[in-house]
């Protein structure tokens, strides 16, 4: 059962979108030198991409090559929305009828945070199986050698800093 009277998370904008890719290299190449975007982060290990749009953390553009999403990329974009209400999205998309995701897929009550840019993202699934992700941008200092994390972890490593 959903709650219909339930209003919408609020949408500042369209942080990213992601595009399936059959040569990274070529396409990081396109990007970089035609387009002229900044790459942001490759990760080899992934085979994927991350340019900034504009400049860094204004918007995003995603390169996977096929296959390679951990969350199975059909389409997918990203919303920027203010931290207060990334943090109730999980309450709020419950109440909606629909499930709340990790970065990984997997079932979650809080974000995730995505430690390079740093960002905290909550996904879910539009009625087409499409990827729709909330996104803010926080303004703190990037930590890339934590990962991808969850929430309360990313507050365990501020006050771990702050010691």
């Amino acid at each position: 059962m959903t709650d219909d009277t339930v209003p919408p998370v609020p949408v500042r904008g369209l942080f990213e979108t992601h595009l399936t890719v059959i040569d990274l290299t070529r396409s990081i190449t396109f990007y970089r030198d035609t387009i002229g975007l900044d790459l942001g982060l490759k990760v080899p290990s992934q085979n994927c991409a991350f340019f900034w749009i504009g400049g860094a953390k204004d918007a995003m553009l995603g390169l996977w090559s096929i296959g390679t999403m951990p969350i199975g990329l059909t389409l997918h974009i990203a919303f920027n929305v203010a931290l207060k209400d990334l943090l109730d999205a999980p309450r709020h998309l419950r109440l909606k009828g629909i499930t709340p995701l990790s970065f990984f897929g997997q079932e979650t009550n809080e974000p995730s945070v995505l430690c390079w840019m740093p960002a905290a993202s909550i996904f879910f699934r539009d009625p087409d199986g499409h990827l729709i992700e909330y996104l803010s941008m926080l303004d703190e200092e990037s930590k890339p050698d934590l990962g991808i994390i969850h929430w309360n972890k990313w507050l365990a490593s501020k006050e771990e800093y702050r010691r």
